[in-house]
């Protein structure tokens, strides 16, 4: 039982360093834009489609996501560019009938802003003068002295 607890204290500290609602609404967003070109790609297969984009801008909405989770200090950037390449997959991929790009635009507004928690320090062995030095410490990671 302690190890179950252990597990899901673990990945709420995971969760809590990472925008993980606006990456997952991203991830979804660029599998369901990424479903219509799949489903019309025997279909539509001619020179000069439109149906790339709708590959590119699907898989680029969706590797967003994955790198929202990857590398969050560049969150606000992946958000700006998920709502852009959201809004444009209406032309290549019917937005995945308008389902993806709301998803996409909500997505990508989560991970703007997505702000990381601060860490929770011991303050039993520090001496504290009633400032917010630890905090400012924490915060900027380097240490006054």
């Amino acid at each position: 039982m302690n190890m179950f607890f252990s597990k899901r204290e673990a990945f709420k500290e995971w969760k809590a360093r990472r925008p993980f609602w606006g990456a997952t609404l991203t991830i979804l967003s660029g599998l369901v834009i990424l479903w219509i070109p799949i489903q019309l790609y025997e279909v539509a297969i001619v020179p000069g489609s439109i149906l790339f984009s709708g590959f590119f801008l699907g898989g680029l909405v969706f590797l967003l996501g994955v790198m929202s989770y990857a590398m969050p200090k560049l969150s606000t950037v992946f958000g700006i560019i998920t709502i852009f390449s959201a809004v444009l997959s209406i032309m290549g991929a019917l937005g995945g009938f308008l389902v993806g790009t709301i998803l996409g635009i909500i997505g990508g507004a989560l991970c703007i802003a997505w702000k990381p928690e601060l860490a929770v320090v011991e303050t039993s062995h520090l001496d504290l003068n009633n400032d917010h030095s630890v905090e400012n410490e924490i915060a900027s990671g380097i240490m006054e002295s």
